[in-house]
């Protein structure tokens, strides 16, 4: 594995946000990074374990599963394979996820990386503070041992953030906004099929993702940023590691604090990034 670099997997919060969003009838979720429940990524290792919680869905069951997961400095696991593929990026801190021979490479915030199933592989962190968000389109999540290692055909991809292609508006119809910028990750634009992005705002911008989706889920990876909808009496402050979502067509206000801000998107829908 070997391109530029970096990580792993029972919460409440995400099941919490679903269902609360059920029983109202809300198009909408929110959920807030200083507002969530932690428990243990492997809970039979206790707090020798990385902490982790869901955002969205269940990563102890077969379902797709949007998580947080945190390392304390110094974390280095053995080597260990997973039962189903992950993608993950960096939040916070430096993280590096690679063949267990492989020389260390440290991927920032903002860093991209795949992780296929069944491949032998370790995970280390080296920030004071190390968080990412890891996706999963089927589950349970599993840290199984080296030994039951296969392979699923699938090739594994490390994207540090400075090697992130941008394109801007003269470039894609989806990005209106002044100065937005937008990187497809993994998966297809098309309507219809499941795909992931990160789009990258400037500071001070103000505007609104504009969606039409039977899915649409955000993840604030860098920046923060206050939100806004029709279904927020009041605005949200959104740190690093906050969810939102939508079903529908729906619109999400953002305003951008002075650093700017990444955000993260999966959907298999249409979006627009527009300026006020």
């Amino acid at each position: 594995m070997k391109l530029a670099k970096a990580t792993l997997a029972v919460a409440l919060m995400g099941i919490f946000s679903n269902v609360y969003a059920a029983d109202t009838g809300s198009q909408s979720q929110v959920v807030e990074a200083n507002n969530l429940n932690w428990g243990y990524l492997n809970p039979l290792r206790g707090d020798q374990s990385p902490g982790a919680t869901d955002l969205w869905g269940d990563r102890t069951k077969d379902m797709e599963t949007g998580m947080l997961v945190k390392f304390n400095k110094g974390f280095t696991s053995p080597p260990h394979i997973h039962n189903i593929t992950y993608r993950g990026i960096v939040i916070k801190g430096l993280m590096h996820n690679d063949d267990p021979n492989a020389e260390e490479m440290w991927m920032p915030a903002g860093s991209f990386w795949t992780q296929p199933a069944g491949e032998t592989h370790v995970t280390a962190a080296d920030g004071q503070d190390n968080m990412i968000y890891l996706e999963i389109d089927s589950g349970p999540y599993l840290v199984q041992p080296a030994d039951e290692h296969f392979d699923n055909g699938e090739k594994p991809l490390n994207l540090a953030e400075s090697n992130i292609v941008w394109l801007d508006k003269s470039d894609v119809k989806s990005i209106h906004g002044e100065n937005a910028q937008i990187s497809s990750l993994w998966g297809s634009n098309q309507i219809g099929k499941m795909g992931g992005s990160m789009v990258k705002l400037p500071a001070g911008y103000k505007g609104s993702i504009d969606v039409n989706a039977k899915e649409f889920r955000g993840v604030v990876i860098k920046g923060n940023v206050s939100y806004h909808s029709v279904e927020t009496k009041q605005d949200k402050a959104l740190a690093p590691g906050s969810y939102f979502g939508s079903t529908g067509e729906f619109k999400h206000g953002i305003s951008v604090s002075k650093e700017g801000a990444t955000i993260y998107i999966r959907t298999n829908g249409k979006f627009e990034v527009n300026s006020k």
